[in-house]
């Protein structure tokens, strides 16, 4: 019997050896930016980046863990903290600029991707070792995330703008989104592994700058803070501004009630790049230890008791 397990063993241990490196934890800090109604340039809205107003970039951090079930594939659950913030004097678009809104939102993100590696370098530096290397991957998966638009007002305050239903409108401060990218990663002594991701998210609502439709009578708002959030074109003075990029309206003009004020047909996307730091754990699972443990350890014989005869 003992040898037969044995023999098991040598095949097995192996393989369970493969499974000592499998796990990682690690953290990530980055920039953040985001696709809605507030930037972009003199045309309607464009998808993906070419509407990003750069100066409007924020940050993203966050921690991981990430499980390796082959070497093509991985899975990470990633819990993130993502600023982004807009605002339509970045734009040059005049409809933007005569709108005259701006937001800032803290998104608090958890996300389960899969990791697909499709390049490796197994043994950077050609050291024989195989204790660096270097991968790259493609990333798909789920994510829910918390939201809570703000905007700054007059008096210098920030105040939440969901409870104010700046169109007349409920909507949840909880979405859903569908994470997509690229990233690369260095593994450096088997231990330390540092990389780099691009992180799109496409969301199912278009509230993350507090804007989607149009605008509503202001005597439907419940409070003069409402009223003042949801149309700030007084603001500007005597700058002109129209409900359409090239159709200047009258100075100081209000927007009227069922007048453009967003665009519901696209929903909002936000994206973050990040660098990110993971320390690989190196253990075995509690199958190696209760089955396989015991099979190397010095065995105890015991001797056997001679009575000697007289």
């Amino acid at each position: 019997m003992r040898k037969i397990i044995l023999s098991i063993a040598i095949f097995t241990i192996p393989l369970l050896g493969v499974a000592q490196y499998n796990w990682d934890i690690g953290v990530q800090l980055g920039a953040a930016n985001y696709l809605g109604e507030m930037g972009g340039k003199l045309d309607t809205r464009k998808d993906f980046v070419k509407d990003i107003k750069l100066e409007k970039t924020q940050f993203t951090v966050g921690g991981f863990a990430r499980y390796k079930f082959t070497s093509l594939l991985s899975a990470q659950l990633g819990a993130n903290w993502v600023r982004i913030e807009g605002a339509d004097n970045a734009s040059t678009n005049p409809a933007r600029v005569g709108r005259n809104l701006s937001f800032r939102d803290d998104i608090l993100e958890l996300a389960l991707t899969a990791q697909v590696f499709f390049y490796e370098m197994p043994d950077l530096g050609h050291t024989y070792r195989y204790k660096n290397d270097f991968k790259m991957y493609a990333f798909g998966g789920v994510g829910g995330f918390y939201y809570n638009p703000k905007a700054y007002t007059k008096e210098g305050e920030w105040v939440a703008l969901r409870p104010l239903k700046t169109e007349g409108k409920s909507y949840s401060p909880v979405s859903v989104c569908i994470p997509l990218g690229l990233g690369f990663l260095f593994t450096i002594n088997k231990r330390h592994r540092i990389g780099w991701e691009f992180n799109w998210r496409t969301t199912f609502t278009d509230y993350l700058d507090d804007v989607s439709s149009e605008y509503v009578d202001p005597a439907s708002l419940n409070s003069a803070l409402a009223r003042e959030m949801a149309n700030r074109r007084g603001e500007l003075g005597n700058q002109p501004h129209g409900s359409e990029a090239g159709d200047v309206a009258t100075p100081g003009q209000y927007g009227h009630a069922g007048e453009k004020r967003g665009d519901p047909s696209h929903k909002d996307t936000y994206l973050t790049t990040s660098l990110y730091y993971s320390y690989v754990i190196r253990g075995r699972s509690s199958l190696y230890k209760s089955k396989y443990g015991s099979i190397f350890r010095k065995s105890k014989s015991k001797k056997r008791k001679i009575r000697a005869k007289f």
